[in-house]
């Protein structure tokens, strides 16, 4: 077992963690037992880079109990949480990741767990991916396939296939029904939020909220927005979106006319120079600015200290800046991901589903390795629709729902079957 992590002794408290969400994680408690009876990745290596929370602790504990030897880092300086990293490691796991580790640290925990010739890829946002196609190429034949987690992520990965540059097979795990419809919305909607209050303690009733994107993720953050009190502003750059919004009852406009009126500022749009210096000077006295988006480019950070006379935390995980006229900027948690880098991610109801999508569609590479599709430009692929409909069978089940089924006569009359 090799490890770099900053102490071993939190294992305890990490260990807490995980139990705590392990009980309130049916799928994965399921796909434990039967990885731990079937041994799908027996003799396997994987490589998952996920934000390092108890969430995605637990689902390395389940891809261990099937016979995955693994090699673990997180996808953001500042959502490893270090007790769970411990834990992992108690665990006989391979940790390589720290809380507010500097980007050259980050890399070379990426680099770790690529050096250990994975056999299965689990990325979040595309950075193991992109090493790997970039710096670790020679691996590649031992690389089966992988998955990946986000919206940004696919992106970078669908780049790449057109280019003809994606030499493994890798699952569109954000495009799961299961996982976009309810980790998305209701995951980055409650998580968002759940951020954002702890951090700052403020109410949000009565304040106006500028949400910049409105795909899925940002239906949620506006959805809950709305509940929590606030009116909600829309920013979008899809004519599509922008209708939703406003047949959603949201008001819509460009960022330009919504700086002077927002409170608080959430970018969700996976875009870089979403929230620039312009819309810093047209801003009032104490608008608050955070991101929901994978990277932190979103909220140009460097802009803003850059127009400022000076800056100091204004409370933990919050920068104040102050501009030539005295005006006060607050950005949470440096413009990273506010729900991970302010607070503990989404609830585990809701990874309990996209980690199972992601244990099911690594086992699926697994079982299908020599019919999988290998063929330059078509090396990015959905998941089958029988993994969806798995996921959704067995969460109606941990919640005791029954539905009906179609009858032969019904079959026919839609399909034609027989």
């Amino acid at each position: 077992m090799a490890h770099e992590i900053r102490n071993p002794e939190l294992w305890q408290d990490g260990r807490l963690k995980i139990e705590w969400v392990r009980h309130h994680m049916p799928l994965l408690n399921g796909l434990e037992k039967e990885f731990k009876d079937g041994q799908p990745f027996k003799g396997l290596r994987i490589a998952l880079s996920v934000h390092l929370e108890a969430k995605t602790a637990y689902l390395c504990e389940t891809l261990a109990a099937g016979g995955a030897e693994m090699y673990v880092t997180g996808s953001n300086p500042l959502s490893t949480q270090d007790d769970v990293a411990a834990a992992l490691v108690h665990e006989g796991l391979n940790v390589f990741a720290w809380h507010g580790a500097t980007a050259d640290e980050y890399e070379s925990h990426i680099r770790k767990v690529l050096e250990a010739r994975p056999n299965i890829i689990i990325d979040d946002g595309g950075d193991l991916v992109h090493l790997m196609h970039t710096e670790y190429r020679h691996l590649i034949p031992d690389v089966i396939g992988g998955c990946e987690e986000t919206t940004t992520g696919i992106l970078r990965l669908q780049a790449m296939n057109r280019a003809g540059e994606l030499l493994f097979p890798m699952m569109l795990v954000n495009n799961a029904d299961c996982k976009h419809l309810f980790d998305n919305r209701y995951g980055t909607g409650q998580s968002v939020w759940d951020g954002i209050n702890r951090t700052t303690n403020l109410i949000v009733a009565g304040k106006n909220v500028v949400v910049a994107g409105y795909g899925w993720c940002g239906k949620g953050v506006a959805m809950r927005a709305k509940g929590l009190g606030a009116e909600v502003i829309v920013t979008e750059v899809n004519p599509i979106r922008a209708m939703e919004a406003v047949m959603d009852g949201f008001k819509v406009m460009k960022m330009e006319q919504a700086a002077p009126l927002g409170d608080i500022f959430v970018t969700v749009t996976g875009c870089d120079s979403v929230i620039t210096e312009n819309h810093f000077r047209k801003m009032k006295d104490g608008a608050i600015c955070c991101n929901a988006g994978h990277f932190d480019v979103e909220v140009d950070v460097k802009g803003l200290a850059a127009i400022s006379r000076e800056s100091s935390p204004a409370r933990n995980n919050i920068m104040a800046y102050v501009l030539e006229d005295g005006r006060r900027i607050y950005v949470i948690a440096e413009g990273r991901l506010v729900n991970l880098a302010a607070g503990d991610g989404h609830p585990a109801e809701i990874m309990d589903m996209s980690f199972a999508i992601q244990a099911l569609s690594a086992r699926y590479l697994v079982m299908n390795r020599d019919s999988v599709c290998r063929v330059p430009g078509q090396m990015v692929q959905d998941v089958p629709q029988s993994i969806d409909e798995e996921v959704a069978r067995r969460e109606l089940v941990s919640w005791g729902c029954e539905i009906d089924v179609l009858t032969p006569e019904q079959r026919q009359y839609l399909y034609g079957e027989s």
